[in-house]
């Protein structure tokens, strides 16, 4: 990646910005293209794919910004970033100044500038998609500011003292739980994190692959959220290590529950229970989160050949991806509506057809069958056809009679949902719970049927984005702060 600074290059920058000064002129700057790693080569190793964009690409980038006066791009974003505040930092050629503006608002802004669906939220609001051309790269723009912090920022050591503030505790360190962290430490609290895993970070460790969300981002997230007092205890269930009552003899005025939803959903067909077939949570950790397959780690994981992940999910997308730089030589994928009702975002989508990825589509599995050994060896699938929309505004799939086929397969992964950890909710005396397992919130403020348990992200949603959840995790955050400071 190009990141000179120099004065030279600073000042073909200022050049380009010139030319850039009217609306119309800044209209016609192309949109920004991100390199990519090769396909042929990304699917040997777990390298990033997207390799980020130069200084000079984000400075040019950031001319496009119109400044709108009443800008719709931060009511599309869940954590209400100031988005031409960051932007015109770039433009101007100040990146820590872009990045302290992201950083009021969001915890994780290299995560987000990587895994977040900007162009169904900021992106979608854009002025640019009323003049037919493409929005800003927010996206792009902020994993920019966000790695030019990490990249240039000198850690001191220091970590910010909360003796004597009021303590509060998260359960769960995926977004949600990191972005409350980051909130209420913000806000002056002395905040503890609690991971049931032996590594922090949730979701963004075991559920995103490293070739789309690098460890080391993740990690230097966590260290920004260390060095402003938060503190991490690993190996720790709550609802089982240690009770609600625990807590609040431990002197924790408040919990925020970000549990996530780790609990797979089957599609309850025969054969689902033969080896080889397992769900996409349980294949991911393994891999993600355990170094399956990788020389040096004990955990197993089977190798497949021919494999086949049910879903149209961006979790589908990564578990089909993952089998591919497994060593996999047919991956398949299976959906049962067409690929324009996939909920995946389209870059994902794009990546996978790159790399080698089968789409299946319109096709439905409805059995497994077994070899002598009880493994599976094939799978038959129901090939359907498009009929009226359901709730969802997506055309609902219908069967076509008698149009059954077999297809080989030697290992299943199974990607069609999942539902919330039951251990918190089933552990408290007096939380209200929905029907689906869900924490009932006031979705206004994310506080529980107990006043001093808050809870958000998929614990209460049942399934979202990374975005979503910390959108959860800021507004609880400032909702249990006004709650124990009055």
């Amino acid at each position: 990646m190009n990141n000179d600074t120099s004065a030279p290059r600073q000042a073909e920058w200022r050049e380009e910005l010139r030319k850039a000064h009217t609306a119309k002129q800044r209209a016609e700057i192309p949109r920004v293209k991100m390199h990519e790693l090769d396909a042929a080569y990304r699917v040997t190793c777990n390298e990033e794919v997207n390799c980020g964009i130069s200084a000079e690409q984000a400075v040019i980038e950031s001319t496009r910004c119109m400044d709108c006066p009443d800008p719709q791009c931060v009511q599309g974003c869940p954590v209400n970033i100031n988005i031409p505040g960051f932007i015109k930092n770039i433009e101007r050629g100040d990146f820590a100044a872009a990045a302290t503006v992201l950083r009021e608002t969001s915890a994780l802004p290299a995560v987000c500038g990587r895994v977040c669906p900007q162009e169904k939220q900021c992106e979608s609001r854009c002025i640019y998609n009323k003049m037919k051309k493409p929005a800003v790269a927010i996206g792009y723009l902020e994993r920019f500011a966000a790695d030019e912090d990490m990249r240039t920022r000198k850690a001191d050591g220091a970590v910010r003292n909360s003796d004597g503030a009021v303590k509060v505790a998260v359960a769960g360190s995926g977004p949600a739980g990191l972005s409350f962290a980051g909130e209420m430490a913000r806000l002056g609290f002395d905040v503890t994190v609690y991971e049931a895993l032996h590594e922090i970070g949730g979701v963004l460790k075991y559920g995103i692959p490293q070739f789309r969300l690098p460890n080391s981002i993740v990690d230097a997230e966590i260290a920004a959220l260390e060095s402003l007092g938060v503190k991490f205890v690993k190996d720790c269930i709550i609802g089982k290590t240690l009770s609600f009552d625990d807590l609040q003899s431990m002197g924790f005025k408040g919990l925020f529950v970000a549990s996530g939803a780790g609990l797979p959903r089957f599609m309850g067909i025969p054969g689902e229970n033969l080896i080889g077939v397992m769900s996409s949570n349980e294949y991911l950790t393994r891999v993600n989160l355990m170094g399956a397959g990788t020389p040096g780690h004990d955990t197993p994981v089977l190798p497949g050949a021919s494999v086949a992940i049910i879903g149209g999910g961006n979790t589908a997308m990564d578990s089909v991806r993952t089998a591919r730089r497994m060593g996999a030589s047919r991956v398949m994928l299976v959906y049962r509506r067409s690929e324009e009702e996939m909920p995946a975002r389209a870059e994902e989508i794009k990546h996978a057809k790159e790399e080698g990825v089968e789409f299946l589509t319109l096709h439905n599995p409805v059995e497994y069958l077994a070899d002598e050994t009880g493994r599976v060896r094939a799978m038959r699938v129901q090939r359907m056809e498009l009929g009226e929309p359901d709730e969802s505004g997506r055309r609902s799939p219908v069967a076509i009679p008698g149009a059954i086929d077999e297809i080989p397969v030697d290992m299943v992964i199974v990607s069609v949902g999942v539902s919330p950890n039951p251990l918190i909710p089933s552990a408290i005396e007096g939380l209200d719970v929905s029907r689906r397992g869900t924490i009932v919130v006031d979705e206004s403020t994310m506080q529980s049927s107990i006043p001093t348990l808050y809870a958000g992200g998929d614990i209460v949603r049942g399934g979202a984005t990374v975005i979503l959840a910390m959108g959860d995790g800021r507004r609880a955050a400032q909702s249990m702060a006004k709650q124990l400071q009055g």
